[in-house]
């Protein structure tokens, strides 16, 4: 028996958590900015870490100059971030590969549930080499609010067909471990940009390091030990 077997699902997020997709954001956020006459500091684009596009271009607005055309911004943004992840591709956070034969040995269900849209979040899955990994993925598309909203993942522990109390939910931002407690999931916080912040921690039934520690997590507790800190 193995630690696994106190959850019915794990549901994964992807920026920051499976994919290593935030600091090529930052970077492009950085590039087009200066490229239109402002700066943007890295902790502000850490602050955009889990948010949704329309969160994301609102805080941009009201970090620039009244009168930025933010849609020329995000299409210079988006043409700098395609141009580097077309030549370099998108690194896999570690432990990832590992962590997903682990579950699918174990016959777990799992699904893909991110703020990104469908196809931003496909085209990213592709470059990763990825795209055949998720057999369930829910995205903003899928859903009415984003996160920090908990409906993105009630709906994936609702085609899971498992009680969402029941699922192990992995996130790597305040927005998305806030959402996962807000559907009432167990979290695991796996941070993309500590330090975690005081407001953070009450949301988090555990904190890791990477996914190679929630794979010690699931493998290496004793039945009998408590899921919750």
């Amino acid at each position: 028996m193995t630690k696994a077997s106190a959850f019915a699902a794990i549901i994964f997020d992807m920026d920051g958590l499976v994919l290593d997709t935030e600091s090529g954001y930052c970077q492009a956020w950085q590039q087009a900015a200066k490229h239109m006459g402002f700066e943007l500091s890295e902790p502000f684009c850490q602050s955009l870490s889990g948010l949704h596009g329309k969160q994301i271009t609102e805080k941009l607005q009201t970090q620039s100059s009244e009168d930025l055309d933010i849609n020329a911004f995000m299409a210079t943004a988006s043409s700098l971030w395609r141009a580097h992840v077309q030549s370099h591709g998108i690194a896999v956070k570690a432990g990832f590969h590992e962590l997903l034969a682990f579950i699918q040995q174990q016959n777990i269900p799992f699904a893909l549930a991110t703020n990104s849209r469908r196809d931003n979040a496909l085209e990213c899955l592709s470059l990763a080499g990825l795209q055949q990994q998720f057999p369930l993925i829910i995205s903003r598309d899928d859903v009415v609010n984003g996160k920090p909203d908990p409906a993105i993942f009630l709906t994936a522990a609702a085609q899971l067909n498992t009680p969402i109390h029941q699922c192990l939910i992995l996130e790597d931002s305040h927005v998305g471990i806030l959402a996962a407690h807000r559907a009432g999931a167990v979290t695991v916080l796996i941070p993309s940009s500590p330090p975690i912040t005081a407001a953070t921690l009450p949301y988090c039934n555990h904190i890791m390091d990477d996914l190679h520690a929630v794979l010690a997590f699931l493998t290496g507790l004793q039945p009998n030990q408590s899921i919750t800190p």
